[in-house]
């Protein structure tokens, strides 16, 4: 008898511990299959307030992009996902850090950005405007990036850490990343808390408007390099050799950019249609926080031009379209800048049809900014496959202490900048989108079964003239 005791105790120990090896061999993925993620869009924009060409100018610019993202479960807890994007745009104002490349290269000998400069040029050719876009190399550039991410999440699925790294390039600028994060569920998962924080390694390769890079290639000399055969215009149109930029103009020293941040996030499930979200960033940054290509000029100092004499009275009209006035330098900007966003999300369900989702941030940094964004969208699902999204935005902003529009500044500054992204202004975006999910992934393409596909367009305006639109295409595939 005492032996079938021991035997039963022991069938029934032994039918426990393989039923808890069967569940943790079978316990569900965080990801079941790999998913593919495939998101493009164009975007266009215009407005008169080029930072370029110091505040005033032709701001018309287009862009492509394109992203791949591909999320790879390597166990039943980790998650592998590399993303790899690039964006090619063409820009007028960008155009115009050779501005005297007004219609072709050849139209100036061939003279391109801040390269080599062609003494054969003719004089009545070297024209330029803020108005017009120019043939110069830096009208257009390609970034890219590539991302990898690698995340756990525990047997219980309540904690889950993340480690990623980056990379980014375009023409005058590179970027490396690393971050970290985690992330804690508990209260039966109604109460979510994460903390993550990142480092950003750039670098600038700078690229100066021609004028000021020319200026300090010959030692201030106007009979020699890009100046050679070029008559420089004072305020009247007479010939002049008195142009100089501040302090004979010094480039910039220190070519790094980089930013630390930390961020922190508190999510709560408050009924069981309603949800709220809160989080905050700290932001520091340090290094050349400035742009080297963007122009400022003086309101206490004489102006002076290259082209056509005729048109300086009426230069800052889009109506110029052939003389340009030379800089005065470029943008400067404190080497350190603090940025804090605080926000909160509210999401509410109210039927199987309606859901609302409110968002608002407060902005504030130490360069004197501050700003306030809100938004409500309003997801409509009108099928088991179909739903709308429309979407309203708006945003109000201060402007940075450093701004000042075109010949607004002085020259006994400091810092100075004419972008208008510092400057104050208000704008709204309207939004509208439609998603169509197939869950059962009817639709295939080689092994990939179609998930979802997402088109969003949206309309943005500012106050100040400045507006644009985008409209973006997103497919996500599940790997059969």
């Amino acid at each position: 008898m005492k032996n079938l005791i021991i035997v039963g105790a022991f069938l029934f120990l032994s039918n426990i511990i393989a039923q808890e090896k069967t569940s943790r061999e079978y316990k569900k993925r965080v990801l079941e299959t790999a998913e593919v993620d495939f998101v493009s869009s164009y975007y266009s924009q215009d407005g008169n307030n080029a930072s370029v060409t110091g505040g005033i100018g032709n701001e018309h610019l287009t862009d492509v992009a394109s992203s791949i993202t591909i999320s790879l479960p390597l166990t039943a807890d980790d998650i592998l996902t590399i993303e790899a994007g690039f964006s090619a745009y063409t820009s007028a104002s960008s155009s115009n850090g050779n501005p005297f490349d007004i219609s072709s290269a050849s139209r100036n000998g061939g003279d391109d950005d801040d390269d080599e400069y062609d003494d054969k040029r003719a004089e009545s050719n070297t024209i330029g405007s803020p108005w017009v876009a120019s043939s110069g190399a830096s009208r257009s550039d390609v970034w890219s990036t590539v991302n990898v991410d690698y995340s756990h999440t525990s047997d219980d699925r309540n904690f889950t850490w993340n480690a990623n790294a980056s990379f980014a390039s375009e023409y005058d600028y590179t970027s490396l990343g690393f971050g970290a994060g985690i992330l804690t569920q508990f209260n039966e998962k109604n109460t979510s808390l994460g903390i993550s924080g990142s480092v950003y390694l750039d670098a600038w390769d700078p690229v100066y408007p021609t004028e000021l890079k020319s200026y300090s290639d010959v030692n201030g000399n106007l009979n020699l390099g890009f100046f050679n055969g070029i008559t420089i215009l004072d305020e009247i149109g007479n010939a002049s050799t008195s142009w100089k930029p501040k302090n004979g103009f010094e480039k910039i020293q220190d070519k790094s950019r980089n930013s630390y941040s930390a961020s922190v996030s508190f999510s709560q499930i408050i009924s069981k249609n309603a949800q709220i979200s809160i989080f905050a960033d700290f932001v520091q940054q340090q290094g050349w926080l400035a742009n080297p290509l963007q122009r400022v000029y003086f309101g206490n100092v004489a102006n002076y031009y290259i082209g056509n004499a005729n048109s300086i009275s009426n230069y800052v009209s889009n109506q110029n379209k052939d003389v340009f006035q030379l800089a005065d330098d470029i943008e400067r900007l404190p080497n350190s800048r603090f940025k804090i966003p605080i926000g909160m999300r509210l999401n509410y369900f109210i039927n199987e049809v309606f859901v609302v989702r409110t968002y608002y941030r407060y902005y504030y940094d130490n360069w004197g900014i501050s700003s306030h964004t809100a938004s409500i969208e309003l997801p409509i699902k009108i099928s088991d496959k179909f739903t709308l999204y429309p979407s309203y935005r708006y945003y109000i902003q201060k402007a940075a202490t450093y701004f000042a529009p075109f010949e607004q500044h002085l020259s006994t500054e400091k810092y100075y900048t004419s972008d208008f992204d510092l400057s104050e202004y208000n704008a709204t975006q309207l939004g509208f989108g439609v998603s169509y999910t197939d869950i059962f992934t009817k639709s295939h393409l080689w092994k990939l079964g179609l998930k979802s596909v997402d088109l969003k367009l949206y309309q943005y305006k500012r106050n100040s003239g400045f507006n644009s639109g985008i409209v973006n295409v997103g497919f996500k595939f599940i790997m059969d």
